[in-house]
């Protein structure tokens, strides 16, 4: 019985020590994005976030809570450099790309500039996200269409997708236009995806329209419940933690409103 007993931990431990490292970005999905800003990190706790970033490759003083794990970005050119590179590989073992290169008021590069530069981050070793671009992430000849097309004829390395998505319908058919956006962008690449940023904001007259409470509540719950029944989509993260940084806040300081109770209790 002893030797069977002995085979059988063998065998177990052989598997377990096969699995890859980067099995673990598979385990959980819900994080969030968040600024230093007071009560961050007790937030994070009370939401139930499994990871989160802070747009830079450290937590920018945002206390990791035990059991969150951190994810580095690097924002945009200035942050490819050895400085900012090690320290990004010291804080995480995910990478995520360039923050909405496509955008004048974000990273604001080319898809030539971008890919010129992708190798430094490719030689981290680290697990890497493509680019989030802001939008039209599935377009044929779009940003991200070229600089995957681009990635692909260098012979780069690119593991997954991050997304973000703003919607202007506050009604139940929200969800299926978030829904509509990841397969098709899944459909494009055949990459694991990541919703990085996500959120209802109406920004089609030039001023921020925000759903109430409880439109946010019920987006909120159903397209959680749409991701993670999605097994090609490994993390989604809401835009954003607090209401310090942006009027659709899962929290107020550290304490969770509406939004972040159903964030809560949201599939981990």
């Amino acid at each position: 019985m002893r030797k069977i007993l002995l085979l059988a931990l063998t065998i177990l431990l052989s598997f377990v020590l096969a699995v890859p490292s980067n099995a673990q970005v598979l385990a959980t999905k819900k994080g969030a994005s968040t600024n230093n800003v007071p009560g961050a990190s007790q937030a994070l706790t009370a939401v139930n976030a499994s990871w989160f970033y802070s747009w830079n490759t450290n937590p920018e003083g945002v206390a990791k809570p035990s059991g969150v794990e951190f994810v580095p970005m690097i924002w945009g050119r200035n942050s490819v450099n050895s400085t900012a590179l090690n320290n990004a590989k010291a804080n995480g073992s995910t990478l995520l790309g360039f923050n909405e290169p496509d955008m004048g008021g974000q990273a604001n590069m080319s898809v030539d500039e971008a890919l010129n530069l992708w190798p430094q981050l490719q030689a981290t070793g680290m697990r890497l996200g493509a680019p989030a671009v802001a939008w039209g992430g599935a377009d044929p000849g779009g940003w991200l269409d070229r600089f995957m097309a681009g990635a692909k004829a260098r012979g780069y390395r690119v593991d997954f997708i991050p997304l973000h998505w703003y919607g202007s319908d506050f009604s139940s058919a929200a969800t299926g236009h978030l829904e509509k956006y990841v397969n098709a962008v899944r459909a494009r690449y055949n990459k694991p995806v990541w919703i990085t940023e996500y959120a209802l904001v109406d920004w089609s007259t030039g001023t921020a329209r925000y759903p109430s409470s409880a439109q946010q509540v019920d987006f909120i719950k159903r397209s959680t419940a749409m991701l993670a029944g999605k097994s090609f989509v490994e993390r989604y993260a809401w835009f954003t933690l607090n209401t310090q940084v942006f009027p659709t806040g899962l929290c107020n300081g550290a304490t969770p409103n509406a939004s972040g109770n159903a964030y809560r209790n949201a599939p981990a």
